[in-house]
């Protein structure tokens, strides 16, 4: 099968298909780019993509540095030390090029370029976006290497504040970046543990978003079709990494995911963010492990939506939990842990969990409100196995 190239507009400018990261430099400079600074993380900093990526816009006249100093969890330090890099080498626009992580720090590293603010003033939190002088942020084009975010199509980044032991949204809606390329043949040498991980954070966010109780029938309809393309693509992407149909559908789903929870979120979000911080844990192993947990919780509550979704999947069993018994089987074809035992997390911080969780934004939009207790009751949940 062909796998198409294409052009989209939704919600911003799209570049889809095989090769298409060889137009970087057009795009940059449609943009109005002559020095970009492109972010990156430690892994992908020294792996052929990145220095093609380098040259090619070297070739093309751009004076084009590197930032890479991100961990896992970008971190406040992390973007402070990516925005003195673009103030020191004089850049004018962010390539944001890797997985969730670098996305999120080069979009918030653009934001900050021209503030005179801190960072933290910029929190999702009331009105704190009106103080953003939005002629001081910086051009972003977004090149995904990871379906799992959906970060090139978002309008916030996620940041961990390291004093505090928490991980804070930084919100503004200019922060969608400008233009995006989803070139399949970016991802096929993902690991095929990292390939499930981030397919499953694609889906976490569309499920939540396709159950969240907030009125967006748009949102939902993109997360149902989301949903659909996870269940058909993400074995063969695991399976086969090479598969680079399977790869440009798994972006798009991601992609999918990031626009649908305009819609909102729920309580695996709640209670990874926490754990994120806490643990510096894989956001997509820990959305992934809780997904069962959270989906069992809440399934009185959303089993009319269920029940339709498990149909529009083809599932054998109509009942809602036909979506809880597909997670399962899935979970357990790519290969992901049943508990969070498994990759080291304990119950010893169990109250502090619950009350992160019980305050993140992502909890606000859960068909269910939970106590801090019952948050966390859920994490023990997801530590012991007990569905």
């Amino acid at each position: 099968m062909t796998v198409p190239s294409v052009n989209w507009n939704y919600p911003t400018a799209i570049k889809v298909g095989p090769g298409r990261v060889s137009e970087l430099p057009d795009w940059c400079r449609e943009l109005g780019m002559a020095r970009p600074l492109l972010v990156t993380d430690p892994g992908l900093a020294t792996l052929s993509m990145i220095g093609d990526a380098l040259l090619a816009c070297r070739t093309a006249g751009l004076d084009c540095g590197t930032f890479h100093e991100i961990k896992g969890n970008p971190t406040g330090r992390n973007v402070d030390d990516g925005v003195a890099a673009y103030r020191q080498g004089r850049h004018d626009g962010v390539i944001a090029f890797g997985g969730g992580s670098a996305l999120d720090a080069a979009k918030a590293i653009a934001l900050m370029a021209g503030q005179t603010r801190p960072l933290w003033d910029f929190e999702d939190i009331g009105d704190n976006h009106l103080r953003v002088n939005v002629a001081g942020m910086a051009p972003v084009v977004a090149v995904p290497t990871t379906a799992g975010t959906g970060s090139e199509v978002g309008r916030a980044s996620v940041i961990t504040d390291e004093s505090a032991q928490v991980k804070r949204i930084i919100f503004h809606a200019r922060m969608l970046p400008s233009i995006v390329i989803l070139d399949p043949e970016l991802t096929v040498g993902l690991p095929p543990r990292i390939t499930a991980a981030t397919g499953m954070d694609a889906l976490s966010h569309n499920l939540e978003a396709y159950c969240s109780p907030f009125f967006h029938p748009m949102a939902a309809g993109i997360a149902v079709e989301g949903m659909r393309l996870v269940k058909e693509y993400l074995p063969q992407a695991v399976a086969e990494g090479s598969d680079v149909q399977a790869r440009q559908q798994m972006l798009v789903a991601s992609c999918m995911g990031a626009t649908a929870f305009q819609r909102g979120l729920g309580a695996m979000h709640a209670l990874a963010h926490p754990l994120g911080a806490l643990y510096d844990a894989h956001h997509g192993m820990l959305n992934a492990i809780l997904m069962p947990y959270v989906l069992k919780a809440n399934q009185q509550a959303v089993a009319p939506r269920l029940e339709t979704l498990a149909r529009y999947l083809g599932l054998p069993q109509a009942g809602s939990g036909a979506v809880l018994d597909w997670v399962l089987a899935l979970r357990e074809a790519v290969g992901i842990p049943h508990t969070l035992a498994e990759i080291g997390i304990d119950e010893a911080q169990a109250e502090r969990v619950g009350r992160m969780a019980c305050e993140d934004p992502s909890a606000g939009t859960n068909p269910v409100n939970y106590t801090a207790d019952e948050y966390s009751s859920l994490f023990r949940a997801a530590i012991r196995g007990n569905l």
